[in-house]
């Protein structure tokens, strides 16, 4: 059975003090309501992880995440983060290949693989993201976006690494454009991944990989969305701001 997962991106948002705050709301109220088995996953920014990691030791259904790192084990990169780094503060998880590194820092695949590489080798869990643009979409090469950056970001491992995974598909044209995936888009995008995945290594591999939906998900569609048999959960934006929007996104899965 895959693992369902709900995973908070709080992005360039709150101070060190509303962090602490919010964090608190979300841990205690997954402790009286979260019933199943999912993972609710917090990427909050650097400052943070140290401090949210204390918080969450307890909390056995609650973990913590970088929203990025470096490629490199360390050196003279002024004001960057190694995976070293992130794993020494307790942390588990760190989202890889987002649609906003991938726009405003000119990530390319290349570089995320070997970013996707020394997360695994410091034993962080990297959750990568993919997915098309307006004109991708409309170009209908969404396809095809699909499996470059697949093959291109992670298809290198072997497939223990790669089964240390998880994957998020943003609709990157979707998102701040007035459109909206449809559960049905989103479901035929993610049979699409766990397709590749399966031609790449084998269907018990696909089977197991955890694949997140990353488009404006709110506790309003995710239920359609998580019902979905390829959509494992999600990777939430602005919702996870909200302590009340975000839990009880994870408790569709109870």
């Amino acid at each position: 059975m895959r693992k369902k997962i709900v995973a908070g991106n709080w992005k360039m948002n709150l101070d060190y003090n509303e962090g602490l705050s919010l964090f608190s709301e979300i841990t205690n109220m997954v402790k009286d309501e979260i019933t199943g088995h999912q993972e609710a996953v917090v990427c909050s920014p650097f400052i943070h992880l140290h401090s949210l990691v204390q918080l969450a030791k307890g909390y056995n259904k609650v973990s913590i995440g970088a929203q990025n790192a470096h490629q490199a084990e360390s050196g003279a990169y002024t004001g960057e983060i190694s995976a070293k780094m992130i794993k020494s503060v307790g942390a588990e998880y760190v989202i890889l290949g987002h649609s906003e590194r991938r726009q405003y820092f000119g990530e390319t695949n290349q570089l995320l693989a070997q970013k996707v590489d020394t997360a695994l080798k410091n034993g962080l869990k990297p959750i990568f993201c993919i997915g098309e643009t307006l004109d991708e979409r409309d170009g209908a090469r969404h396809f095809e976006v699909i499996q470059t950056q697949l093959q291109e970001g992670i298809f290198h491992l072997d497939a223990e690494s790669f089964a240390q995974l998880v994957i998020a598909y943003e609709p990157v044209w979707a998102i701040g454009t007035g459109k909206t995936a449809s559960a049905e888009q989103a479901q035929e995008i993610h049979a699409h991944i766990r397709s590749e995945i399966a031609a790449k290594y084998d269907q018990a591999t696909a089977d197991s990989m955890t694949i997140l939906y990353g488009g404006s998900c709110t506790p309003k569609n995710a239920p359609e969305l998580f019902a979905q048999p390829d959509i494992d959960g999600g990777l939430i934006g602005g919702a996870s701001l909200k302590s009340r929007d975000f839990v009880d996104i994870v408790k569709v899965f109870n």
